[in-house]
């Protein structure tokens, strides 16, 4: 496989989130990639979205998967003709994450091409960007599926780095309800809007604000939230009966959603209240796991440099194996502008991506 070319092939595919015909066309290309092989592609339909399954095996527990997506955020029609230039790649996509689907793509087709004695699959959602709706209704549809190793390339954007841990996000909406009446007469009214802000001002005391323009933490690994979105009010001399914010949480694995509930309840004022929408799990790793140790091996001798653990505040689909008890390797190579109209990877370190991957599935093979 060309892996640059396949990966400037899938990024010319506009698979914005919901995107439908332009996702299809991309799932038709990576199946029509393994014609003639023994890989085994399906294009899973879901209600969301699909997902594109590849696999060596009919077997359903594997020993490695390779997690990823391939729809994007939306972006202006020249981010979707990659250009090279000075050892990187731009374009929407490059870093997240097009490029290490391609690795996962080259993957497969090692594995396949040495007819290496593992159960490998590769499993690619297309509505990650949008909450990851295919990748459970896939997982519901297979319930038996497991695998020893996920090998995750969704994270961070610096290859001399392995994730150990990842946040769990929740998301919560909170909801107010006042009085109508005008604008001139605030007290024959309740100000939906001030009863949100007064219970926003009350989580804040519990949940710090933190900025680019302010003084950073020194350690990062707390709980946080941010204002999502706000909705309040329609004219500007009618005192708001409704009022409605989307936050988004992410906690560490010293927390939990109980605990937020608990919070959550103290804060609210009078004519306030709060649902979940959505939580997760925290991805949390042993960085003492043999295998994620031996991984680490691999890759500092293909990079010829040493590699550190990290952590970070970011959601990641591979917790959808964590809870059943997955080694999951968070891996990516090194970029900037994600979501940006900026985005670029560096080259290089998609080809060290690809490397470290084929010599650590040599290694699992050979065990």
């Amino acid at each position: 496989m060309d892996l640059l070319q396949t990966v400037q092939d899938l990024i010319r595919f506009r698979t914005e989130t919901g995107n439908a015909a332009e996702i299809n066309r991309a799932a038709q290309y990576i199946k029509d990639k393994f014609a003639g092989t023994s890989a085994k592609v399906d294009i899973f339909q879901t209600t969301a979205s699909p997902v594109v399954f590849l696999r060596n095996t009919n077997a359903l527990d594997f020993d490695v998967v390779i997690l990823g997506h391939i729809d994007v955020v939306p972006a202006a029609d020249e981010m979707f003709e990659p250009i090279i230039k000075d050892g990187k790649m731009y374009g929407r996509g490059t870093l997240d994450m097009k490029s290490f689907a391609a690795v996962a793509l080259n993957s497969m087709e090692y594995v396949c091409a040495h007819n290496l004695p593992i159960k490998f699959g590769v499993i690619l959602s297309t509505d990650e960007e949008k909450g990851s709706k295919s990748t459970e209704s896939f997982m519901k549809a297979y319930p038996q599926i497991s695998a020893r190793i996920v090998l995750d390339n969704d994270v961070g954007g610096d290859i001399t780095k392995i994730v150990s841990k990842c946040k769990n996000p929740v998301f919560v909406k909170i909801i107010a309800h006042g009085k109508e009446a005008h604008g001139s007469t605030p007290w024959d009214g309740i100000d939906a809007n001030e009863l949100l802000m007064q219970t926003w001002q009350n989580i804040r005391a519990i949940y710090p604000y933190y900025a680019a323009d302010l003084r950073q933490p020194t350690d990062t690994w707390f709980d946080t939230v941010h204002f999502a979105k706000i909705e309040g009010g329609q004219v500007s001399n009618i005192i708001s009966n409704y009022a409605e914010a989307l936050l988004d949480f992410r906690l560490t694995e010293n927390s939990n959603v109980e605990n937020l509930e608990k919070n959550l309840q103290k804060c609210l004022v009078k004519g306030v209240e709060y649902k979940i929408i959505s939580s997760s799990t925290p991805v949390v790793m042993d960085e003492n796991n043999p295998d994620i140790l031996d991984y680490k091996r691999f890759a500092e001798n293909i990079m010829g440099k040493p590699i550190e653990f990290e952590h970070i505040g970011g959601a990641t689909d591979s917790r959808a194996f964590a809870v059943k008890g997955s080694t999951v390797i968070m891996h990516s190579g090194t970029g900037d502008g994600m979501h940006a109209s900026g985005e670029y990877v560096e080259i290089e370190s998609i080809k060290q991506i690809a490397d470290i991957q084929i010599k650590f599935l040599e290694h699992l093979a050979e065990k």
